[in-house]
């Protein structure tokens, strides 16, 4: 990830239980009183029910994990799933797992080596052996947290060490793809038989693991260095014919890299998320008089990258630029670049990029003052064509710098949050779980229902979602305080250990398919705890 300069009918008016003595409880009980449908207007305001709430963690340089390339196979295991338990306790939902960094991988199915930031030496199998994204993906939906791949497309080698490459890395099986810049070894996009290849290893992906997305990063062609030059000129003689200039050439070679993962991605897997995370400025105004009021770097013109095009095309599922400024930063300020995007969404999901690394930064500025980045949050959530936000990177939350990791937990995810729903993929939500019971066991209380039948669209139930109430109060699906439980599993059980003596508890469960559209709520149930 680049560190350059950088909530239809959802409130439920059900019967009021408030201030009911358990006998009316149960009499309700027996009739088995059917909430309301969960998509009346809402006119309260919670915190957000559906937010996407990520976070990346990079493997490239051991920056977040494994923390180091000499961990054992158990060691590596638990420094994850500790990293998920606290990402979890701060109200994280969605991880970005760096699965591919340099044309290698964290993965077992792969027709790329293993990588050296996992064992030490590129080429070299975990031992005892395991498959890294294989455990990702369960304890990641173990936690209730989607589990998304982030590939580096074109970036084939971190450093000029070329002599210690695995003999079967692709620069090695093919150096005629490659170009040399600033050091080390990238893809050259303007091949077809790259764009090809690209597309083959995400899909290798795809089809052999039970990942939510696909997701890239910034690093499409290089970023600009002094005195270095790209030396595609060849390749642009052999393949550039239909352009006058090279720079719209290269823009079209990424374009079509990313159609072809838009179209492949979804025909094999159609639920699967396909997002890209840009540099946080497409164009300078003074660049494109589309373009943004500010003065820094941009994908468009300098990486090629044409990342409005891809989401005004609905190429990806979501957008997710870069935003690692402060508010009314002087070239690039982090709410003229929030707002722009907003603009150019296109329908399609906006999750801005937040810069966990840079608090309380040496360099000093506005990073330094505690409540940068809760304001950032504030500021986005006060846009409603922004659906959430991916903090860089997973050690930085980690650190707690400044206190903001506590601020999250505490304040702004305080509650769990469902990822928002994806309509263009699916719009088509599950039907409600059926004969759902509750039964007292000792001090817990056992949650029990029937599968749903299926759906219109014939999709199985991919999980469910468990809310809990006090006996005097509203049962309102909307306010997400008083979500329980996300359970992203079938399995019709649910067992609350958190119950008290005395105390009355109302239940009700929903289902959600895969892209998390949720059902009509089963009918309520009481638990009386005596």
């Amino acid at each position: 990830m680049s560190l350059y300069l950088f909530n239809f009918r959802n409130i439920c008016l059900m019967h009021i239980f408030r201030f009911l003595t358990p006998l009316i409880l149960l009499i309700f009980i027996s009739l088995k009183i059917q909430a309301q449908p969960n998509n009346l207007p809402v006119f309260e305001k919670y915190e957000p029910k559906r937010e996407f709430r990520g976070v990346w963690i990079a493997t490239v340089d051991n920056i977040d994990w494994p923390s180091n390339s000499k961990l054992t196979t158990d060691e590596q295991k638990k420094e994850l799933t500790d990293r998920l338990n606290a990402h979890k306790q701060s109200g994280i939902n969605a991880v970005m797992l760096q699965v591919r960094p340099a044309a290698d991988a964290i993965y077992t199915k792969s027709r790329e080596p293993w990588s050296k930031w996992l064992t030490g030496r590129q080429g070299q199998a975990p031992s005892p052996a395991y498959d890294p994204l294989e455990f990702a993906i369960a304890e990641a939906h173990k936690r209730g947290m989607e589990l998304h791949a982030w590939f580096n497309p074109y970036r084939a080698t971190t450093d000029g060490k070329f002599y210690s490459l695995s003999a079967e890395h692709i620069t090695r099986l093919k150096p005629e793809w490659f170009f040399t810049y600033g050091g080390i070894k990238l893809f050259n996009p303007g091949i077809p038989e790259v764009r090809d290849y690209i597309v083959k290893v995400i899909l290798d992906v795809v089809d052999n693991y039970d990942i939510d997305g696909v997701h890239m990063d910034d690093y499409f062609y290089p970023y600009k260095i002094d005195g270095q030059h790209i030396n595609d000129a060849e390749t642009f003689k052999k393949y550039g014919s239909e352009f006058d200039d090279i720079n719209d050439w290269r823009r079209n070679n990424v374009d079509q890299l990313i159609k072809m993962l838009s179209d492949s991605i979804h025909k094999h897997k159609p639920h699967i998320k396909f997002g890209i995370s840009p540099f946080g400025i497409w164009a300078n105004k003074y660049q494109n008089p589309e373009g943004s009021d500010t003065h820094g770097g941009s994908s468009n013109y300098e990486l090629f990258a044409d990342s409005r095009k891809w989401i005004k095309e609905g190429w990806v599922d979501y957008i997710n630029p870069q935003l690692y400024w402060p508010i009314d930063n002087q070239a690039a300020p982090f709410n003229k670049l929030l707002d722009w995007w907003s603009d150019n969404t296109y329908n399609r999901h906006l999750y801005i990029g937040m810069a966990a690394y840079r608090i309380n930064e040496h360099r000093g500025g506005k990073f330094k003052d505690p409540a940068q980045m809760p304001d950032q949050v504030k500021y986005l959530r006060n846009n409603p064509r922004v659906q959430g936000s991916v903090y860089f990177s997973s050690k930085s939350l980690l650190n707690n710098p400044l206190g903001f990791t506590d601020s999250l937990k505490e304040n702004y995810y305080q509650h769990p949050a469902l990822p928002p729903p994806m309509l263009w993929l699916d719009s088509i939500p599950p039907n409600a779980p059926r004969d759902f019971t509750s039964t007292i066991v000792k001090n817990t209380v056992e949650l029990k229902w029937e599968t749903p039948l299926l759906a219109k669209d014939k999709e199985p139930v991919y999980g469910y979602v468990i809310y809990r109430f006090d006996g005097n109060e509203t049962v309102n699906l909307a306010d997400p305080k008083y979500i329980l439980h996300i359970q992203y599993n079938d399995d019709p059980f649910y067992r609350d250990e958190t119950v008290q003596k005395g105390k009355t508890y109302l239940y009700v469960v929903t289902a959600i398919d895969r892209l998390k559209n949720e059902s009509e709520p089963s009918p309520t149930i009481a638990a009386i705890m005596r």
